[in-house]
């Protein structure tokens, strides 16, 4: 499986009562898809996987598999601390018709890299589907050194990485150790995603797509067909979302941004309160500045 291009790291709307809102995920999903992502990812940072249940993300994932209806790849985040966990939520997700596993490196109690390869080759003994391993050091403690990726890399079913910790020296080593294996790497950074694909990376999982998500396209299409100066001007215009998104804990910013934009994905999940009055407005300026109508029943 070549996993490539603009993937979505999609959020998880909810509604009033915090619960999963169907009709808003469809909408979201369909908008993603007319306006040219090359997949769905679902249940990873953006998308609160650590806010949900086993029971609701299977439900969430059920929701979203049907009506992508393998227009473009789903991606499903399945990752815990817990090899058991891990494995008895890749079958079930495998089981509803997953293309393939992201998987998080564990969190809180940090492993070793020989724990976290036995991890990894023991989720991927339990499927038959991709996984991409997820590293994304800030929020975990721990980064996948070269070597561990290289190692994983071998494994049959085990076929990109989405790496979220903001260096290029990674996603160029990574690159350079699997260059002989059918292993793909993937900017988990919105803000390096040009720099990656001129690296060699083969694409993006990018949260910043469920707003602007023909910007995140076009940088990707115009690295393909050569023309640098668009591809870079997108890939900078980019900044005004992403230092806007840096004024409440994730995911508040980029839900209310979506919601002001006509989707109602609803609140982050709490502890992680909504926007206030103040921040709002700067989402509304950011909105403006990109041609973005604000919906002011939101």
């Amino acid at each position: 499986m070549k996993i490539k291009g603009i993937i979505t790291a999609m959020v998880t709307p909810f509604d009033e009562n915090q619960e999963i809102n169907s009709k808003a995920t469809k909408q979201l999903i369909n908008k993603l898809i007319s306006s040219g992502v090359d997949g769905i990812f679902i249940l990873g940072t953006n998308g609160e996987f650590h806010m949900l249940s086993e029971d609701e993300k299977v439900a969430f994932a059920k929701i979203v598999i049907d009506e992508v209806d393998k227009r473009v790849p789903v991606y499903v985040g399945t990752g815990g601390n817990s090899t058991c966990e891990v494995i008895a939520l890749s079958k079930k997700m495998e089981a509803i018709g997953a293309d393939a596993l992201s998987v998080i490196t564990p969190y809180f109690l940090v492993p070793t890299q020989e724990e976290v390869i036995i991890h990894y080759k023991s989720v991927a003994e339990s499927v038959k589907i991709p996984i991409i391993l997820y590293n994304i050091p800030k929020n975990t403690g721990m980064n996948l050194e070269v070597s561990t990726v290289a190692e994983l890399a071998k494994v049959k079913n085990i076929n990109g990485i989405k790496d979220s910790s903001g260096k290029l020296e990674n996603i160029k080593n990574y690159i350079e150790a699997t260059k002989d294996q059918d292993f793909c790497v993937l900017s988990g950074s919105d803000s390096l995603i040009l720099k990656s694909l001129q690296l060699g990376a083969t694409g993006a999982i990018a949260a910043t797509s469920n707003l602007l998500t023909e910007l995140d396209v076009s940088i990707y299409k115009n690295f393909l067909t050569g023309d640098m100066d668009t591809a870079e001007k997108a890939q900078k215009d980019l900044e005004v979302l992403r230092t806007t998104l840096k004024l409440g804990t994730v995911p508040s910013i980029l839900k209310k941004s979506v919601e002001l934009s006509g989707i109602p994905v609803g609140p982050a999940r709490l502890p992680v309160t909504e926007p206030n009055p103040e921040v709002v407005e700067k989402i509304k300026e950011m909105l403006n500045y990109y041609g973005i109508s604000c919906n002011s029943n939101q």
